[in-house]
């Protein structure tokens, strides 16, 4: 019986090269879909129920890991195809996950559908390779060590630690105001962001804001209370959090 398989990559070339191979190489797999983003990725699994995915993990948007967050546990198998750093290759490899590097070489294609096999027929292993996975992704030496994913009405958005200029309350809501002008709307209250985000580097200055403190640039009493971002927003800083920012300011 056929390894139901999923391909999903942003590149159509790469989309069809793969299905290609995989069709002349591994007959035990059967591709039931190609996706070109997260988003359609997470209809075809809903539709066509997949045993297994062939995932890039660098796609505009959700990548590859924002894609298996947003999964239901427990996670699909998955044969990651990439053309990361060989830093990142190193941190696959040792936590046991299937990979396949850019441009695909047969052989390694043969290697990780058998893999691959042997993972679908020990419940064991494919427990212990969730577990690598989600090591991975929460690993500080992961690509994802230095992002947050903000849950959105589409799914989730990743963005770079550095990328943040300041988080917005609205009502039950949250507005992640990026540096490049673009705000993400987030289904998370507010109060989430403060428990999960980096201390270091975030402080809610306000009931309704967080701003991060790398962006700093000024405090300003002239305009009310006022911490000054680097782009020129000024975000509120309230009474009762004014000492406190004060006394890191003092720090510096």
């Amino acid at each position: 019986m056929a390894i139901r398989a999923l391909i999903v990559d942003d590149e159509p070339d790469a989309r069809e090269n793969l299905r290609l191979m995989l069709e002349d190489q591994c007959p035990e797999v059967e591709v039931v879909g190609m996706a070109a983003s997260a988003g359609e990725a997470r209809r075809l699994i809903a539709e066509e129920g997949p045993q297994s995915l062939f995932l890039d993990i660098k796609m505009p948007g959700e990548d590859g890991f924002a894609l298996l967050r947003s999964l239901p546990e427990p996670h699909l198998p998955v044969v990651f195809t990439t053309a990361y750093d060989e830093f990142a290759l190193r941190a696959f490899k040792e936590n046991a996950l299937d990979y396949l590097e850019k441009p695909i070489d047969p052989a390694e294609l043969r290697r990780a559908v058998g893999k691959l096999v042997h993972a679908l027929g020990d419940p064991g292993e494919m427990r212990a390779r969730n577990d690598n996975l989600r090591s991975v992704m929460a690993d500080p030496v992961s690509p994802l060590s230095n992002r947050v994913a903000v849950p959105s009405r589409d799914g989730l958005v990743l963005l770079r630690h550095e990328d943040i200029l300041y988080l917005e309350a609205s009502d039950s809501y949250t507005v992640v105001h990026a540096r490049d002008g673009r705000r993400t709307v987030s289904s998370k209250h507010i109060r989430v962001f403060e428990n999960n985000l980096d201390p270091r580097k975030f402080f809610r200055v306000h009931k309704s804001y967080i701003i991060n403190l790398e962006h700093l640039a000024s405090f300003s009493r002239s305009e009310g209370n006022m911490a000054v971002l680097d782009n020129g927003a000024l975000v509120p800083v309230s009474r009762r959090k004014l000492p406190e920012l004060m006394a890191m300011l003092n720090t510096f």
